[in-house]
């Protein structure tokens, strides 16, 4: 069963939540739906939401696929490959970001480019 609907522009990504950072899901569920115009860095896009978590297990490596909230800048990102903090192809935050979630299948993701409109809600 798909916990999480994401959609970035007109494509539609199915995602699971993760048992990571339980205390930042539940502030993101309490928010969902949640969507804005999205920055992108890297392969990464990112954008402001009204959550408001600290630093849950947080971390700068992540896995390609990951759904993660950024507690620096109060904005929930997610990551297909590298980013201009990477050290090879591993996805990296600028700062450490608090994993909430997984999308099933990135491949869709390659050829964005540029910024996108993107939207999450409970599947």
């Amino acid at each position: 069963m798909t916990d999480l609907e994401l959609r970035v522009n007109d494509v539609v990504l199915e995602a699971a939540w993760t048992d990571e950072a339980p205390e930042t899901v539940r502030a993101i569920r309490a928010a969902l739906p949640l969507s804005g115009e999205a920055s992108r860095w890297g392969d990464e896009l990112y954008f402001r939401t009204d959550v408001d978590v600290g630093p849950e297990d947080a971390r700068e490596g992540v896995e390609p696929g990951t759904i993660a909230y950024w507690p620096a800048g109060n904005a929930l990102c997610l990551f297909w490959g590298p980013t201009p903090a990477s050290e090879g192809d591993e996805p990296r935050a600028a700062s450490p970001v608090n994993v909430v979630a997984r999308v099933e299948d990135v491949a869709p993701l390659a050829d964005l480019e540029g910024s996108a409109s993107v939207e999450l809600r409970e599947g």
